[in-house]
């Protein structure tokens, strides 16, 4: 069974609804995208109408292979950290999670540890 298929902005106030320090919207390759601490950290590859998540070499093959439905990856990507989803597929769960997880990945080590003391720059984490 099909979902509503999810986009851009519907990911976009996914991921700022997180309200995690450091994260800012941007432009790349001409396309929106969101950064976190200053690297690209969610964007959408509009020739594949898709949104493009960063994960490890591994977990890309698992997840291609476990839900081949639901995740892919083409030439353009293979040689990147990426995975791609069909956008009437994606778990929203499993992108929040993702997006916690690559911001965590790229914070520096200090806003980290505030952050996880529930005091990054005065921005309490949220419950």
């Amino acid at each position: 069974m099909k979902k509503k298929p999810v986009t851009y902005e519907t990911l976009r106030k996914l991921a700022l609804s997180l309200d995690l320090p450091g994260v800012t919207e941007a432009v790349s390759w001409g396309q929106p995208c969101l950064k976190a601490h200053g690297k690209l950290w969610f964007f959408w590859s509009p020739s594949e109408n898709a949104p493009v998540f960063k994960v490890p070499f591994e977990e890309r093959e698992t997840l291609v292979e476990a839900a081949p439905d639901v995740f892919f990856f083409t030439d353009h990507y293979k040689n990147h950290k990426l995975v791609l989803a069909y956008p009437d597929r994606l778990d929203l769960d499993w992108a929040s999670d993702n997006l916690i997880r690559v911001w965590r990945a790229q914070a520096p080590k200090r806003l980290l540890k505030a952050y996880d003391a529930g005091s990054a720059d005065g921005l309490a984490k949220s419950p």
